[in-house]
């Protein structure tokens, strides 16, 4: 699902992961050592998620303790 979202959005699915905790409020640190991966956790600000992606991906589960990532 999370390739289906970043596909219709021409972005890779850490774009999508991270866009989704921004539009949640969640302030988000992502770290690269790679230069093309730093400028993709940059690029996060031309695309928005739509409420049904929003909630879709809120729905995942993820089986880790916190909700924040």
């Amino acid at each position: 699902m999370l390739t289906q979202i970043a596909k219709s959005h021409n972005v890779s699915v850490a774009q999508v992961i991270l866009r989704w905790n921004l539009q949640r409020g969640v302030v988000v640190i992502p770290g690269s050592a790679n230069p093309e991966h730093i400028k993709e956790n940059l690029d996060l600000f031309d695309f928005e998620l739509t409420e049904k992606e929003m909630a879709a991906i809120a729905q995942l589960n993820r089986d880790e303790k916190h909700d924040w990532y």
